[in-house]
């Protein structure tokens, strides 16, 4: 299959495309073979029309020089008797002049161009009187009066002097019988020396043979021609076929091997190849090794960048961590307030009870009512400790680093556990805290430290956002099949609609006295991306805020 035909179509811009391969027309190679055979046919037409040129007049010149060869010739054959006025001699010698070959009809005309003698008569009755006067009236504008001229009579021409072969051509020569003196001197003529011209010699010479003669080199000619043509097209192609086809095929089957991703391909240098395609051959041999030296370089690049991409996500990671456990210290201070408030308490009751029991226990004589006070004192101070065991406890669990990994972990403990450590701050703070976790699939794949993280972020900045005796819901629900909600509803100031969009920015806060350093809400973006999940915000300026989180299900 030619190499044209074989170009896979390709994302090639201004290449002609016919059913996946290039057209030959708008190869190199066929716009080479084009030119070619335009110039070689061009040039044969040309040469052909200069050759048929040159050779009509070739052929006039002989016409004209075989004619007055021939004028002189019957000029003399006729002098004598002219000068004698032997009529029977002059005709004789018309009748053998007409029957050499060559020489169609021998015809006199005198002085007044009238015919005065002719061979026709002598030996044919078919043809028409020869009298060109009696059909011509311009007939001293068809020939020279005084010097011999020629008219050719063409093969198709209505002139009688042509009835039967009308398919050959016949030239007329007109030669004057000029008044010379040993004519006006002689005894027998009657001629004054004031004229010029005495009559006329018409000689009728058919042209069939030169024309033959024509027409065959002419034919020659052009069947050399051709010949010379097609063996010149042929050379040229099989030349532009060695020294520019292969060679533009080797570079495409060498460019489309590259393309597949051979690396080692590289093109034959040849002794006897033409300079610009041993031009072309080295730089594309220097463009394939420039290439593997810069892939080489890219691929190093490459590795060096991945090494630093991973080492600057594992700082990234780092520094992510090290915020959330900022936000993390940050929602500790702001818990430690009310934790200190709701310790102190039991401890107060704890110290009291204590004293009590110590004094009744240092008296001598003890009664059993008393035991069983003191015994339900006891169970008192065993209740208080034990509360505020479970307040230090979940604040040990929240200050704790996060494990890593994920791990399968029902939605719904995490959210109790968070409730119950936001309780207490809510309660201190006069907020009415309404939880409602009604979602009936909470299987997910989390971090449940961060989670709870989250979770809290959101309850602060909400009980932050409402006033004394407001009200803030935890709730879930699952708005899809394969997600769970997490929301979480104020009725607080709520959020101005142009600082909407910026919320989830980091340390942007609309607080008028800032109690964080503005991470809160970027760094629960940032867990929730983590999982997976996607938070977004609704509010209304005075009408409260709802915070939401969803995160994917586990499928199970």
């Amino acid at each position: 299959m030619p190499w044209y035909k074989r170009i896979k179509k390709k994302n090639r811009i201004g290449t002609p495309i016919v059913n996946g391969y290039v057209k030959f027309r708008s190869s190199i190679y066929g716009r080479v073979i084009f030119v070619i055979t335009i110039a070689s046919l061009v040039l044969f037409v040309s040469f052909g029309i200069i050759f048929r040129s040159v050779n009509e007049n070739y052929m006039k010149s002989v016409i004209s020089e075989n004619g007055n060869n021939i004028g002189y010739l019957v000029e003399g054959a006729l002098y004598d008797a002219m000068l004698k006025n032997d009529q029977a001699s002059l005709q004789r010698t018309l009748d053998l002049i007409n029957s050499m070959s060559g020489i169609d009809n021998v015809s006199m005309y005198d002085n007044n161009n009238n015919l005065a003698y002719t061979s026709i008569s002598a030996h044919s009755s078919n043809h028409s009187d020869p009298d060109c006067a009696s059909c011509h009236e311009d007939f001293e504008q068809m020939f020279s009066r005084e010097e011999k001229s020629y008219r050719i009579i063409e093969a198709k021409s209505e002139c009688i002097m042509n009835p039967d072969n009308d398919s050959i051509r016949n030239l007329m020569i007109k030669s004057p019988i000029l008044n010379n003196p040993s004519c006006y001197t002689a005894a027998c003529h009657a001629h004054s020396p004031d004229e010029k011209v005495l009559g006329s010699l018409i000689i009728k010479m058919p042209l069939e043979k030169l024309d033959s003669a024509l027409q065959e080199s002419t034919t020659d000619f052009f069947l050399m021609a051709a010949l010379m043509t097609v063996l010149l097209i042929g050379f040229l192609v099989l030349f532009t076929n060695k020294k520019i086809k292969n060679p533009l095929n080797e570079i495409i089957l060498a460019a489309e091997a590259v393309a597949k991703g051979d690396k080692n391909t590289r093109l034959r240098i040849k002794p006897n190849q033409l300079s610009d395609m041993r031009m072309v051959s080295y730089a594309f041999n220097e463009m394939l090794d420039n290439l593997h030296t810069a892939t080489l370089e890219l691929q190093n690049w490459s590795q060096q960048l991945e090494y630093k991409v991973q080492k600057k996500s594992e700082e990234l990671g780092q520094a992510q961590n090290e915020l959330i456990n900022i936000e993390r210290i940050a929602s500790l201070g702001k818990l430690s307030l009310s934790v200190a408030h709701e310790i102190n308490n039991p401890l107060s009751g704890i110290l009291v009870y204590t004293k009590l029991i110590h004094k009744q226990l240092s008296k001598p004589d003890l009664e059993p009512e008393k035991v069983e006070v003191m015994l339900k004192h006891l169970k008192l101070i065993e209740s208080e400790t034990k509360r505020c065991g479970d307040i230090v406890k979940g604040l040990l669990d929240f200050s704790k680093k996060d494990q890593e990994g994920f791990e399968p972990k029902h939605l719904h403990e995490i959210l109790h556990d968070t409730a119950e450590l936001m309780s207490h701050p809510m309660k201190i703070a006069n907020i009415h805290f309404l939880c409602d976790f009604s979602a009936k699939r909470d299987l997910i794949s989390c971090s449940p430290n961060q989670i709870k993280q989250a979770c809290i972020a959101l309850l602060v900045n909400a009980s932050e956002a409402v006033t004394e005796n407001g009200e803030i819901t935890f709730r879930t629900l699952n708005s899809e099949d394969e997600h769970v909600r997490i929301e979480v509803i104020d009725n607080g100031v709520g959020i101005d609609e142009a600082d909407l969009p910026y919320v989830f920015e980091p340390f942007f806060s609309t607080k008028e006295k800032a109690s964080g350093i503005g991470l809160g809400l970027s760094i629960v973006h940032g867990i929730v991306q983590n999982h997976k999940g996607k938070i977004e915000a609704k509010s209304e300026q005075g009408a409260g805020t709802t915070m939401a989180i969803t995160l994917p299900l586990i499928k199970t």
